[in-house]
């Protein structure tokens, strides 16, 4: 026993992950019991299915990886129930096994492995279809390598588990949590993106603000339920509107903000920000259209329907050299002010 200790040992103190642990165990397994297959299961109790994890396979019998199975049809499932760890009688103690009869097994071991709150993750088994003799020592090696693989994959769960808290983490601190957009702090990250990449390539960078003309009215007289309503609204027409390369967020209030890439700029590595020429600009003017026309409409709202004329959409075409994204921001900013002027004097 003491070879495979040592051989145990030195494996706990390399093995980082669960895969790394497990296939030199199968192999330890194989070489004690002398049996052709040794695998690592999981158990789903729910949807009452064993899947096969990992496996080592040396001689006729073949149990690979991936296959799933019943569990009611299991030899797992018999050994726990009945308290039988071992046996080289398979066809007489558990004949009434299909996928047993299937494979031709004669010997099997088997040992839970189980959770530290004594939930079943899996089983640890090797399987034959000789007749092996299993003795004492090699049934206690096998509860001992099932405990190992529990502390694994409870580590490996618990870091699973971490990890998808801290993507979800991640995904509120960059979402605006009423309309599901980007946020102020997403914006700003992918603009600076965008105005690197603008730099890189020679193209331009199209920049819009887009504030919610009548928003407090909405809120006055149909209350805050129908003003949120409204916001999720705007922001589900927007974004239907949009094309691959383009982001819209909420800037927070009723204010939106739309980044994208513009057409190439021959002004070369040359600083200067707002663009007031060529195709830069008539796509700022085209795409400024675009958003204005999404957002005008009819709204059902907390009940009440709502006949909206449209929002003050600012578009700017900007040169990215030398430019950081509040500078951008800024630039649409009063853009959109000159727009929503000029609707409130032809109003």
């Amino acid at each position: 026993m003491d070879p495979i200790l040592s051989q145990l040992s030195l494996s706990l103190n390399t093995a980082r992950t669960i895969d790394q642990l497990i296939r030199p165990v199968l192999e330890m397994l194989g070489n004690i019991t002398g049996m052709e297959s040794t695998y690592l299961t999981n158990i789903e109790l729910g949807q009452g299915l064993q899947h096969v994890r990992y496996a080592r396979n040396n001689g006729e019998m073949q149990i690979p990886e991936g296959l799933s199975v019943p569990w009611e049809d299991t030899l797992c499932k018999r050994s726990l129930e009945t308290g039988t760890l071992s046996t080289n009688q398979v066809s007489t103690l558990w004949g009434d096994s299909a996928a047993a009869r299937q494979l031709g097994i004669k010997s099997y071991i088997s040992a839970p492995v189980r959770s530290g709150d004594g939930g079943l993750l899996g089983t640890l088994c090797a399987a034959s279809v000789r007749a092996v003799t299993i003795s004492a020592e090699t049934e206690t090696l096998l509860q001992l390598f099932a405990n190992i693989a529990a502390n694994f994959i409870e580590r490996e769960m618990l870091l699973e588990n971490l990890q998808r808290a801290n993507a979800k983490l991640a995904t509120y601190a960059l979402t605006d949590p009423l309309t599901a957009l980007p946020n102020r702090r997403a914006l700003f990250d992918e603009l600076e993106r965008l105005l690197a990449q603008a730099v890189r390539t020679g193209s331009s960078i199209l920049v819009g603000v887009i504030d919610l003309d009548g928003f407090k009215q909405i809120n006055d007289r149909h209350g805050h339920q129908a003003g949120d309503d409204f916001l999720q609204a705007i922001a589900q027409r927007l974004q239907s509107g949009l094309r691959a390369t383009e982001m819209l967020g909420r800037m927070g209030g009723d204010e939106f903000l739309f980044i994208g890439p513009g057409p190439a700029w021959p002004g070369g590595g040359a600083p200067g920000a707002l663009i007031t020429e060529g195709e830069p600009a008539s796509a700022a003017r085209a795409l400024q259209q675009r958003l204005s026309a999404l957002t005008a409409g009819d709204y059902q709202l907390a009940g009440h329907r709502v006949v909206y004329g449209g929002a003050s959409v600012g578009v700017v075409p900007l040169a990215p050299f030398g430019l950081h994204s509040a500078d951008a921001v800024h630039l649409a900013d009063s853009e959109m002010y000159v727009v929503k002027q000029a609707r409130k004097q032809r109003a």
